[in-house]
């Protein structure tokens, strides 16, 4: 049910992007692949998908990144993607243009701004468009308020005890406008997805609870505010919704 769940919430996240039968698309920050086999569904037996993740193929539970992928390179859809973990988009080359690139919820394992700024850069002369979505910190409903506390929360913690948890740092969906046209892009669409069935908003809150006690690390001045999230993501009584994502394409 869960695995349902969730590659509904990305094959909703292709339709949106507008991904069409024969490109070539690439996306950066792919994981375990949920968003590559949807985008490699939409684009058809004559598309193409490289898929890369700066990740090791031995990171990654229940299942490993490797051992994810593995399955997914021995269905139908395997064919027309090409995995490469250990990337660092920096040093990535091609010499055929992409349609499309693709940003999928990674942008906050980003620790500055400036590093997602110079991707941008370099997809602007890679790729006709880029697709980008992320979890969005406007919720609009109060059982959304648990998922936005606890991401505030692992994004304080990166930024004062180091880890290298999945939230290094959390950018608005303004930000990510500004950081699109440092970088020369023209948004054409923007749109939200329903994400509140997902159960990343639980996980992230289980996560913030196991680390509370690390947080006696951090000055003293910054107590009273975790203390504050903590208190708002626990008296949610139960009734919690993940955030939606919010979609940006450009060209």
């Amino acid at each position: 049910m869960i695995q349902q769940v969730q590659l509904q919430h990305r094959l909703d996240l292709v339709k949106a992007f507008g991904i069409q039968k024969g490109m070539r698309v690439i996306e950066i920050g792919c994981g375990q692949g949920d968003t590559t086999v949807a985008i490699a569904d939409a684009v058809g037996e004559n598309g193409y998908v490289v898929a890369m993740d700066i990740a090791s193929p031995d990171y990654g539970a229940p299942l490993t990144l490797g051992q994810a992928t593995e399955r997914i390179k021995k269905s139908l859809l395997g064919e027309r993607i090409d995995f490469h973990f250990e990337m660092d988009f920096d040093s990535f080359e091609s010499t055929l243009p992409f349609d499309v690139a693709v940003l999928s919820h990674c942008s906050w394992y980003f620790k500055q701004p400036e590093d997602l700024l110079k991707y941008f850069k370099k997809i602007r002369g890679l790729a006709k468009h880029i697709c980008f979505a992320e979890w969005d910190l406007d919720f609009t409903c109060i059982t959304q308020r648990s998922h936005f506390c606890a991401v505030s929360i692992l994004a304080l913690y990166s930024n004062f005890v180091k880890n290298e948890g999945n939230i290094q740092n959390l950018f608005h969906k303004t930000q990510i406008h500004e950081l699109l046209q440092q970088a020369n892009f023209d948004v054409v669409k923007q749109l939200t997805v329903d994400a509140t069935l997902l159960q990343d908003g639980q996980w992230e809150k289980n996560y913030a609870n196991s680390i509370r006690a690390e947080f006696i690390k951090v000055p003293s001045m910054i107590q009273p505010l975790i203390t504050s999230y903590y208190e708002l993501m626990n008296t949610s009584n139960g009734n919690e919704n993940s955030l939606n994502s919010f979609i940006v394409c450009a060209k």
